[in-house]
């Protein structure tokens, strides 16, 4: 497509005398046509033709197409079956070559995602943005960039009290527990504490004063007072849980910024901040009046001299650049802190406006089940992140009548419902639909993939002249738009895009698989490159999904 652009760019510069981005779009289904454009009606009040004259004239002069024109000055192209054949060839040798993409080349780009608490269970919406983020990742670095996967945690906070509060009333229970019973009971004692903190004032107040202590022996560095025994115990198993499921799902963070190892930093910003004039003190706490951006006020350091999450992510921005020198910041949240986040780098733009054009933060809705119910840490009604995969082990064994179910499997049917959603809205996890060998899932495309490595398995040499049928070509054609599907995911930061596009692929495959006999034809050694040219791009793509095809299904 980029070839073409190029061409009808100078052809349009020379015979017209006019510079324009000519926009070339895949024609809809049963056109005849490979690409199309609407250039001539654009160009037609520049140049004052009918768009029909001004489509004929261009279409005089493109080259290495087949080109016709359509009322009322549309041009279709048609590229001819050796360009298929001869990029067949290189997608089966090298595909990643033919394929490069250097939107990010050069740069370094830090993703941050997953966030979670510590002290708290992993939820499934941990689960999402986990493997949202992780393919949002793996995209831009395919584009060239230096990735660097981080993961913002509250290991200080009032959630923290909370959960420290019950564990210390708790701590002969501690001794008992098995390591996989940790996560679970940290997260009974932060739905107790904060049932505690919303009923009982003497409660609230313990709470409140437990939440200044802990600053203080973090900020300290302590770890030999009984609090700070519990404190560190219940962090460390934290870390230990939160590594255990990433390695489970496949995600790998290369830094953890700890809130504590930041809040520092945010604190001596905001109130060198607040000398000049940018944060102002009101009712005894650090706020950021965001009415002056068409925003609100919000809280940085409060009445008690605590420093808010505000303060924390000022910390964690300034953190992220003086590690890595970013050329861009990704932060992948839950849609409802978008107004928080505004007011955040509204006030950070004052003082460091190029920090606020370096980030972009990506938002996400809920994750949910049928029924549209959401789901809450806070009142312990919540659907674990460890569940969801249990669950869908379950489902993925009765669908296919076995006891025993490939994790590659359980993980493409996860993450392939998860990421083949538009980010932004609220995502109903269906089981039944991400386990269904039959639908838009990713179990469906990894015995897409399988069934061409069988294939593959029975090619042999026999070679003979090859004019592509209708399936072939159609699945050519599908192929070869693979480079320009992952460009715009890329630039989009939408892994749903090569999602659908996978999907397609993997539609016109059996479209081919019914009806074209590859092993024993008299064009098997052609064939099999095409088939090869498919599993390679089949591949790739689930492999920048976080998805892998397993030998068998």
């Amino acid at each position: 497509m980029e070839e073409l652009k190029k061409q009808l760019k100078q052809i349009i510069k020379q015979t017209f005398k006019v510079k324009i981005e000519p926009e070339v779009t895949l024609p809809p289904e049963g056109e005849g046509a490979d690409y199309a454009t609407n250039v001539a009606m654009k160009l037609a009040g520049q140049v004052r033709l009918a768009p029909l004259k001004i489509a004929e004239q261009i279409a005089e002069k493109v080259k290495g197409y087949e080109v016709s024109v359509a009322k009322p000055g549309f041009l279709n192209f048609k590229l001819p079956d050796e360009y298929y054949i001869q990029k067949m060839g290189d997608f089966a040798g090298d595909l990643e070559k033919n394929i490069s993409q250097g939107e990010y080349s050069g740069k370094t780009v830090i993703c941050e995602f997953s966030d979670p608490n510590p002290f708290k269970v992993l939820h499934v919406g941990h689960l999402y943005t986990s493997v949202v983020g992780d393919a949002i990742a793996g995209m831009i670095e395919f584009a060239g960039a230096r990735v660097i996967r981080a993961n913002f945690g509250g290991d200080v906070g009032l959630h923290v009290a909370k959960t420290v509060y019950i564990m210390e009333k708790r701590q002969a229970e501690m001794k008992k527990l098995a390591p996989e019973e940790r996560a679970d009971f940290m997260a009974d004692c932060y739905v107790e504490g904060t049932k505690l903190y919303e009923k009982s004032e003497v409660a609230k107040g313990d709470i409140t004063l437990l939440n200044w202590k802990i600053y203080k022996l973090v900020e300290a560095d302590d770890h030999d007072s009984e609090l700070a025994k519990v404190y560190w115990q219940g962090r460390e198993w934290s870390y230990e849980y939160f590594e255990d499921f990433y390695a489970q799902i496949g995600v790998k963070f290369d830094k953890y910024y700890p809130e504590s190892a930041v809040v520092g930093k945010g604190l001596e910003i905001v109130k060198k901040q607040l000398d000049k004039g940018v944060y102002e003190k009101s009712e005894g706490a650090i706020v950021y009046k965001g009415e002056k951006k068409g925003l609100h006020t919000r809280v940085f350091i409060n009445n008690e001299g605590l420093p808010t999450y505000e303060t924390k992510d000022v910390g964690l921005l300034f953190s992220k650049w003086q590690d890595y020198r970013f050329d861009e910041s990704i932060v992948i949240t839950g849609n409802d802190i978008v107004d928080y986040m505004k007011v955040v780098l509204a006030s950070v733009s004052e003082y460091e406006p190029e920090l606020v054009k370096r980030t972009i933060h990506l938002t996400h809705g809920n994750v949910k089940l049928p029924g549209n119910k959401k789901m809450s840490s806070r009142e312990g009604n919540f659907l674990s992140a460890v569940e969801v995969l249990g669950i869908t082990r379950k489902a993925l064994g009765k669908e296919y009548k076995t006891k025993v179910v490939d994790e590659k499997v359980v993980m493409g049917a996860v993450k392939y419902a998860f990421l083949k959603y538009r980010m932004g809205g609220d995502i109903i996890f269906d089981i039944k639909e991400s386990v269904s060998m039959n639908g838009n899932s990713g179990p469906y495309l990894q015995y897409a993939g399988v069934r061409a490595k069988r294939i593959l398995d029975k090619v042999g040499k026999k070679s003979g002249e090859w004019v592509p049928n209708e399936f072939e070509r159609e699945l050519m054609k599908k192929i070869v738009h693979y480079t320009e599907t992952l460009s715009l995911a890329i630039r989009e930061k939408a892994p749903h895009r090569l999602c659908n596009y996978l999907y397609e692929l993997a539609q016109e495959f059996s479209r081919f698989y019914e009806q074209v006999q590859v092993a024993g034809s008299e064009c098997e050694s052609e064939r099999g490159k095409l088939v090869a040219a498919y599993l390679k791009v089949l591949t790739h793509g689930l492999d920048l999904l976080g998805i892998e095809i397993p030998e068998e299904m």
